[in-house]
């Protein structure tokens, strides 16, 4: 899918986290899949197709913790 790039603030449209935000980490566009962390998602690989993009953008590095992340949907 186009357009999902590092640091962007999506909504999970599917799964058990379905509502809720997260940002993409990063973007394999090898495999298709989008690796997402947010305050109530666990850190995963998603199909792009099960993100919905607000449009959002925020900063982010390697390394960041959980709780800084957290931080950044809200």
């Amino acid at each position: 899918m186009a357009g999902l790039e590092a640091g962007m603030v999506c909504i999970k449209l599917q799964g058990k986290e379905a509502g809720r935000k997260a940002i993409v980490l990063e973007f394999d566009k090898k495999k298709g899949l989008a690796l997402i962390q947010g305050p109530k998602v666990k850190k995963r690989k998603c199909n792009p197709k099960h993100l919905l993009p607000t449009g959002k953008i925020v900063k982010i590095s390697k390394g960041m913790k959980a709780e800084e992340i957290a931080k950044l949907v809200e």
